[in-house]
């Protein structure tokens, strides 16, 4: 098989994918000119059968489709004939005005050829002339491989030592280059849409049949005509349809779900400011919805189970939700246990802490076909897909197979790390393929575009679109996670994607209908007493080792140690909300904070002043605003965080009490990039974090209240309902034109 064996129209439901997979007995060979480096990231795709054997390179390079190994002697005995090759074509002067193929090449010289300037036949005859085969296709390609060496002699002397009888083999193409396939006598079939050059060859050849088919229908229609299968005519189904025009996948159900006896009682959920309340806002037009997420149930198929529920009919009255039922165990593998321990920390950079089960992983996809299907069962014909966070990776590449005719849209909450972290993960290949079938992939900033672009280039032989510059609403430089500019459309074998920075805001109205009511006065009161002419610092985050606290707490104890004035006119108050039951994964970090507060309350404080007031528990969002409210600083140092909403919440909390304060964030949290204002810091550096503290402490009002004012204005114009429909207007635009943008492109003057 060529490359013609990836032509499907719908690589699930393709009769000949599933014919291999359920005959063992035929042994695929993956014939093809490109390189194995860019031939294995495209068999990672779940649905495209793994090759037993890949001949790639034109045929000078020959492994085992499952284990990559090299088959021997075949292999050596090409490298040895190359190595002879390239001793005469070095004296060849000719081939240096030509210009090299942009791919990786092994034991083979492959070159763009322009008859106009070149005589391509004088330049053949010289190479004929020494140890090489030369192959010229499509009037501009010009292969050089070592004498004896293409597609059809490899393919031969890999069929004669497998022992393969003639008679069992056949052979497809659908361009000139693979001629060499056919005649060696084996049966072949010529697709409908293959190349004229290679229709005209094949004429004369009493063992090939025309295919009136393309791509993977020709094959399956010639495997019949050799009589080489016996199957039964399958009836396409009739696709069924949904009667939602946009639907949502995401973990987390629109309502808090309580058991009530063995009655299920729905509650609104606690946080106002949280993401849901804001994707709720989109399905309450007229459009028919649907928001598909998990419910705890003893089993996937509970009886008498209430699939779909309204979540408020009066002011919702068109969104339904899918309820997909999931036990106990199945949220604890897949998220609290897989998600957290593979995923959570190698997107965070943690990578040293990651673990890698295999089994885990097979559950994972598991559950996330499940959430496929139902996505696909929801749409209607031609609706958008909008699909949330790692969790669901894989969701898109399984629901494209199912229902090619929708939009899907992806949002990464998270980070998105570098390529040399991502591709740690086992699976990275089958996730970048899932994602390369979306149409719109969004991210919170340009770097993890940037980072998304640079693994899809490591996988795939990438076509850049169209860039965009990140300033001036993103900084550019001065900020760890800066960039000048960033990919918004690529192009690869699998699909022309578009990508988006999109960092999510807040509810503004939330927070200043909060900051001077009464209960939050009440407590800003109570806290302000408590603290008495101290300084108030602020640290608000999960108990995670991704938000660096014990980095923040060595750097608080160096701040005090560096400035000894300071002791007694400060407090810290430490707000670490703990994670969800039964995740082990935070029990250490929880010991190691408060063995650490332990240690500086008790090297620092005195009967009158405790340096730290550590508070373990969920704190009600009004709390929080007070908090906010009576700080002044907020110290939010994560080492990794996708955004960080804690800082927009303090900043906008201090806009609407009139209140100096001050921000320090740091410079690794993708608000940093946005935040024109903030005092920025690297958290890995103590001092750094000691001295940016002390000068956010010392800063005058005038400064603090001017840099509160910049932000809140930014904060202002790109609120959360802002951050929706940027996305899917961006969802929703036409694709730009493929034209390659190169990389010295000048900067437009806004951005200069």
């Amino acid at each position: 098989m060529d490359g013609t064996f990836l032509e499907s129209s719908n690589r699930q439901k393709d009769e000949l994918y599933q014919f291999l997979k359920d005959n063992p007995n035929f042994l695929l060979v993956f014939v093809t000119g490109r390189n194995t480096e860019l031939i294995l990231p495209v068999l990672d795709d779940m649905f495209i059968p793994t090759p037993d054997y890949i001949i790639g390179d034109v045929g000078a390079t020959v492994i085992n489709g499952k284990t990559q190994e090299h088959i021997q002697p075949l292999q050596h005995n090409i490298s040895k004939r190359w190595q002879e090759a390239l001793k005469d074509i070095s004296k060849i002067p000719e081939l240096k005005s030509l210009d090299v193929q942009d791919q990786p090449q092994e034991r083979r010289k492959s070159f763009y050829i322009d008859e106009e300037k070149v005589d391509p036949q004088a330049i053949i005859k010289m190479l004929e002339a020494c140890n090489c085969d030369v192959l010229h296709s499509n009037s501009i390609y010009l292969d050089i491989l070592p004498k004896g060496v293409n597609k059809g002699a490899t393919l031969h002397a890999l069929i004669e030592q497998l022992g393969i009888p003639h008679e069992n083999v056949m052979v497809a193409g659908d361009t000139m280059n693979d001629f060499s396939m056919y005649d060696k006598g084996y049966r072949g079939v010529v697709l409908n849409n293959s190349e004229q050059p290679l229709k005209d060859a094949a004429k004369g050849l009493d063992n090939v049949y025309y295919s009136a088919k393309d791509g993977t229908d020709g094959i399956m229609e010639a495997l019949d005509h050799f009589d080489m299968l016996k199957r039964v005519e399958s009836v396409e189904e009739p696709v069924e349809y949904g009667d939602s025009d946009l639907v949502m996948v995401y973990h987390r159900l629109p309502f808090k779900e309580v058991q009530e006896g063995k009655k299920t009682i729905r509650q609104k959920h606690s946080s106002p400011n949280g993401i849901i309340p804001t994707l709720l806002g989109f399905f309450s037009e007229k459009q028919k919805g649907s928001w598909v997420a998990w419910s705890l149930s003893d089993t996937r198929h509970p009886e008498d189970f209430e699939e779909h529920v309204y979540v408020d009919r009066e002011k919702y009255e068109n969104l339904k939700v899918c309820r997909v039922p999931l036990t106990e165990k199945d949220v604890k593998i897949f998220y609290e246990v897989f998600s957290k321990e593979a995923f959570w920390l190698l997107i965070h950079s943690f990578h040293e802490k990651a673990v890698f089960n295999h089994d885990h992983w097979d559950h994972f996809v598991e559950i996330n076909r499940i959430f496929a299907e139902k996505a696909a069962q929801e749409a209607s014909k031609g609706a958008t897909v909008w699909v949330h966070d790692y969790n669901l990776w894989l969701v898109p590449g399984i629901l494209r197979g199912l229902r090619p005719d929708v939009k899907i849209a992806f949002y990464h909450h998270t980070p998105f790390p570098s390529a040399d972290i991502f591709n740690m993960l086992p699976w990275s290949r089958e996730i970048i393929n899932s994602l390369l079938q979306c149409n719109y992939v969004g991210f919170h900033i340009p770097q993890y575009v940037d980072n998304f672009v640079n693994v899809v280039r490591s996988n795939y032989k990438t076509e850049i679109n169209k860039r965009e510059y990140s300033a001036p609403r993103f900084k550019s430089f001065g900020c760890a996670i800066g960039v000048e500019r960033y990919v918004t459309s690529l192009t690869t074998e699998l699909n022309t994607l578009r990508l988006g920075a999109h960092p999510v805001g807040i509810n503004c109205n939330n927070v200043e209908n909060l900051v001077n009511t009464e209960t939050v006065q009440g407590l800003y009161d109570k806290i302000r007493e408590e603290i008495g002419d101290r300084k108030c610092i602020l640290s608000i985050e999960r108990t995670d080792y991704t938000k660096g606290p014990i980095e923040k707490l060595k750097a608080f104890e160096k701040f005090l140690e560096d400035y000894p004035d300071m002791r007694d006119r400060v407090s810290l108050i430490m707000v670490c909300t703990p994670a969800a039951k039964g995740m082990k994964i935070y029990d250490e970090i929880s010991q190691d904070i408060a063995y650490h507060v332990g240690i500086i309350n008790g090297r620092y404080g005195t009967y009158s002043w405790t340096p730290i007031k550590y508070i373990n528990r969920m704190v009600p969002f009004e709390d929080v605003i007070a908090y906010y409210k009576a700080a002044d600083v907020a110290w939010v140092t994560p080492l990794r965080d996708g955004l960080n909403l804690v800082s927009k919440e303090f900043v906008m909390a201090k806009h609407y009490a009139d209140i100096p304060g001050a921000l320090v964030l740091s410079e690794f949290a993708g608000a940093a990039v946005e935040l024109h204002g903030a005092f920025l810091v690297n958290p890995y550096d103590v001092k750094d974090m000691s001295e940016t503290l002390h000068r956010a402490l010392t800063a005058t009002d005038a400064d603090k209240k001017s840099r509160i004012r910049r932000m809140a204005s930014i904060i202002k114009t790109y609120d959360v309902y802002a951050w929706g429909k940027d996305f899917l207007n961006s969802i929703k635009a036409k694709k730009p034109s493929l034209k390659v943008v190169k990389d010295d492109d000048t900067p437009p003057s806004k951005a200069a």
